[in-house]
């Protein structure tokens, strides 16, 4: 081979390595290149996936809130990607939502923990009773201690309340009531500035400059130098206006509002403007704290009860007007226990035929409450808690007090006041 000819093969093979190395080098770009892209578009699908899955619980807090139409699981479309909304159920009065965005198959997962907001209030005593004290006639009983910040007295015959009584402020007396349970643990004890003719199963404390002539078992007399003070009712105005404003901000309702016979019907966060009617064996179901200008009026065999999404978190339904519960009217929790319903009047009737609130034969469970008026519980009623300014009950009433009284939880119900616990990216 010629010394040219050998030049030229050199040349020759020096320009194919070079080709070969420029195309190795533009191979690797290009690579590098489509995996860049090919990461950037991961990373864009997958922001993209995340706030699909933010839309779908956004959608989810809507609709609980405007109380909307939805299922337990349902999918959300939202441009290029979907996401899947999955709703628990409500739990002691908090749910939780879970949503899954998913774009081209990247899946972000979301979860949010919705609660209820709620108010504790605690009812210490199976009855509590203001200035104007309480009257029970034969035969009627409290299961649970009472205070009482006016006499208590058997005004028929006598009564009894088997646990400890208190009755405070100078002057006033304990009269014709038999107190307490003989072997309970600790004893039992009566206190009040005058003591006549009851019975103590327990300990006895009267104040000095008042007397007693009262029979006591299994106990001690004793004499107070001080007088006993006198305690206020659970709830301060600020918080039934609270309560009031839960109601109105869920609507405004003109006119009287009758449920009718042998119908059931929802209700709830709502202010009505007039009276509100429960006829024969209908059935009223409260979503939401209702507030009634007028009256409440259950006719006999109605039932007035929680619903179920309430959990263990109580109600309540509030009147201006006065409460009437005629004979058989059942009143419900959500039943989960520790749920219950309170009827509030801020009426200051105490006139014995048209109390505030007029409880009659064989109405069922609630808690009542009135902070001005009275309460009359007329014969063969069981109730779990009454607190009013003066209580009455007639023969054979019963008031049963739950020991879950003591820590209750009391909220304004589905669709109304939640908060957020906890929103976070999980897996």
């Amino acid at each position: 081979m010629s010394k040219y000819n050998q030049k030229g093969f050199v040349a020759f093979f020096i320009a194919i390595l070079v080709l070969v190395i420029v195309f190795g080098i533009v191979l690797s770009i290009s690579f590098l290149t489509l995996s860049q892209q090919k990461i950037s578009s991961n990373i864009i699908k997958s922001s993209q996936a995340h706030y699909v899955a933010e839309a779908g619980i956004e959608d989810a807090l809507v609709r609980l809130t405007k109380g909307m139409n939805f299922s337990s699981s349902y999918n959300l479309i939202i441009g290029q990607g979907t996401a899947t909304i999955e709703i628990s159920d409500l739990i002691g009065g908090s749910l939780t939502i879970t949503s899954f965005g998913n774009v081209s198959d990247r899946i972000r997962k979301i979860r949010v923990i919705r609660i209820m907001s709620t108010k504790g209030v605690s009812f210490f005593y199976g009855a509590q009773a203001g200035d104007g004290g309480i009257d029970m006639e034969a035969d009627s009983v409290i299961h649970g201690n009472v205070f009482s910040n006016g006499t208590i007295q058997a005004v028929t015959g006598t009564a009894k309340i088997d646990n400890s009584a208190i009755v405070a402020k100078s002057g006033n007396r304990l009269v014709k009531i038999e107190v307490g349970t003989l072997g309970n643990i600790p004893p039992d004890q009566a206190r009040a500035h005058t003591c006549i003719n009851s019975v103590i199963n327990g300990d006895l404390y009267y104040v000095a400059g008042g007397s007693s002539n009262c029979v006591v078992n299994g106990g001690s007399e004793r004499v107070l130098p001080n007088n006993i003070d006198s305690v206020d009712m659970p709830f301060s105005d600020e918080q039934i206006s609270n309560w009031e404003d839960e109601a109105v901000d869920g609507g405004i309702e003109f006119g009287d509002h009758t449920v009718l016979i042998n119908t059931t019907e929802s209700l709830g966060a709502k202010k009505i403007e007039g009276n509100l009617i429960i006829e024969n064996n209908a059935t009223l179901i409260i979503t939401g704290t209702l507030w009634v200008t007028g009256d409440i009026t259950t006719d006999n065999r109605a039932t007035i009860r929680l619903d179920d999404d309430y959990g263990s978190t109580s109600g309540i339904l509030i009147s201006y007007g006065k409460i009437l519960v005629e004979n058989d009217v059942v009143l419900e929790g959500s039943g989960t226990p520790g749920s219950y319903i309170m009827l509030l009047s801020t009426s200051n009737s105490t006139d014995l035929d048209a109390p505030a609130i007029f409880i009659k034969n064989n109405a069922q469970g609630a808690i009542f409450y009135t902070s001005d008026g009275m309460i009359r519980l007329r014969n063969n009623i069981n109730i779990r808690e009454a607190t009013g300014w003066k209580l009455y009950l007639d023969n054979n009433a019963e008031i049963t007090y739950e020991s879950g009284l003591a820590d209750l939880l009391f909220s304004n119900g589905p669709g109304g006041s939640w908060q957020i616990a906890d929103w976070r990216e999980i897996e």
